[in-house]
């Protein structure tokens, strides 16, 4: 959500961050509406004062035995007046809350402009992608391995759900474990376990709604399944005031994550690279606002660790203008190496909201024993997706017969198993 006295201050640029995000600008409009609400306002208040001086000279007049007649027809005039100037402002006020919740945040100043993944920036490669002849995709290897199963999947529930089984299902939950550990241990997360069925306040805080309910999962209760698990890990400091000493504030989750792939018609329609149910480890971290720039890198690297300790190739790119989500205003990409494909994928996505979420979510922090309060800065992350760091690690430690070496890392996770294979 927008600061509405930062476009007052200075629309020039505002609407220079939207135009940066291929979004036509908006600043006009919303300063429009600004000044009708306002001025509704005042002349509501101008209404009210003089309602109540006439209700006060009413009630001299009858006291002194004069006539009330005009001043009362006066009141019920001004209350009508009242009413209908009311509706105006709510209802301008609603088209202006519209415009500050539906437009994207703007992006960072260091953020490349481009309109799509094309203009992406490579920062680093970390890893030699292995030298695999004719590399098999994960679904072939967990079908030949008779671990992985669609068709089951797809009788259960439909297109874009799997069934796992054997080590392949004990590898999944290896993968979580070892994830949560990594960032509970070593980079200093606290380990939540949130609801997965969230409110309407939960997906509009984060920026999940209005915009993008067709994204979501909705129950017939009114709830929402989390499509991650920012969404009830960053809310749970929305309506609350923070000692700024106690920041930052980081919280790792590993849940299931529910996304309806709306828009991902003929996309990846073979095997776990989209699906609409998935385990995803979370990162997220609730800073001040002077905190968050260092904070994004830092968690970058906590993300790109889990990989190292994996002995995965990565890639790790910087997000264009025009290829960011609606609330970041900087986001890195991680991006493995998958053999099958000849391709880096994403595997993890950090970004810096700033305080754009934290409006929305009235989430604010201040120093210690004083009164002026100011937005915290939201960050969230991957760290990372489950389900395709274990595609990952089948494509890239896959051997000639079509079994699987097991990563150290995981490995005491697995019972010491290292191999996976038709006969282990």
């Amino acid at each position: 959500m927008h600061d509405l006295r930062l476009i007052r201050d200075n629309p020039e640029a505002f609407d220079r961050g939207l135009a940066r995000r291929g979004v036509s600008p908006m600043a006009g409009e919303i300063l429009e509406l600004d000044t009708r609400r306002r001025a509704a306002q005042t002349t509501l208040q101008e209404l009210q004062a003089r309602r109540n001086e006439a209700s006060k000279e009413i009630g001299k007049a009858k006291r002194e035995g004069r006539d009330a007649d005009a001043l009362m027809a006066e009141v019920a005039g001004l209350k009508d007046r009242m009413q209908e100037t009311e509706d105006e402002e709510r209802a301008v006020g609603a088209t202006l809350e519209g415009y500050l919740v539906s437009l994207p945040n703007l992006p960072a100043d260091d953020v490349p402009d481009g309109p799509d993944e094309t203009a992406n920036v490579e920062l680093r490669r970390v890893g030699e992608p292995p030298r695999i002849d004719k590399a098999l995709e994960h679904f072939d290897l967990g079908e030949k391995l008779g671990m992985m199963d669609f068709t089951a999947g797809t009788k259960l529930s439909g297109a874009r759900f799997t069934v796992l089984r054997g080590k392949l299902a004990r590898l999944e939950r290896a993968l979580g474990q070892f994830m949560l550990d990594l960032h509970v241990n070593e980079h200093g997360f606290t380990e939540v376990m949130p609801p997965f069925l969230v409110r309407d306040e939960a997906a509009f805080g984060t920026g999940q709604l209005p915009k993008f309910s067709e994204d979501l999962f909705k129950t017939n209760t009114g709830h929402w399944l989390i499509p991650t698990a920012e969404v009830p890990l960053t809310n749970l400091v929305a309506d609350r005031i923070l000692d700024l000493e106690d920041l930052p504030l980081r919280m790792t989750a590993l849940t299931p994550c529910f996304r309806s792939e709306a828009g991902a018609a003929g996309k990846d329609t073979r095997g776990m690279i989209r699906q609409h149910q998935f385990w995803k480890v979370e990162m997220v971290s609730v800073t001040g606002p002077d905190q968050s720039q260092a904070e994004h890198e830092r968690m970058t690297e906590c993300a790109e660790t889990v990989l190292k300790r994996l002995g995965l190739p990565f890639r790790t790119i910087v997000l264009c203008t025009g290829d960011m989500g609606f609330s970041a205003r900087k986001t890195y990409d991680i991006e493995v190496w998958l053999p099958g494909q000849n391709t880096y994928r994403e595997i993890s996505s950090v970004s810096n909201c700033g305080d754009f979420q934290a409006r929305r979510m009235k989430a604010r922090c201040r120093p210690r024993g004083e009164k002026n309060t100011q937005f915290v800065h939201t960050l969230n992350g991957s760290g990372v997706a489950v389900g395709r760091c274990l595609i990952a690690i089948m494509e890239n430690f896959q051997q000639p017969d079509g079994s699987i070496i097991v990563p150290e890392a995981l490995r005491p996770y697995m019972g010491g198993l290292d191999r996976i294979s038709l006969d282990a």
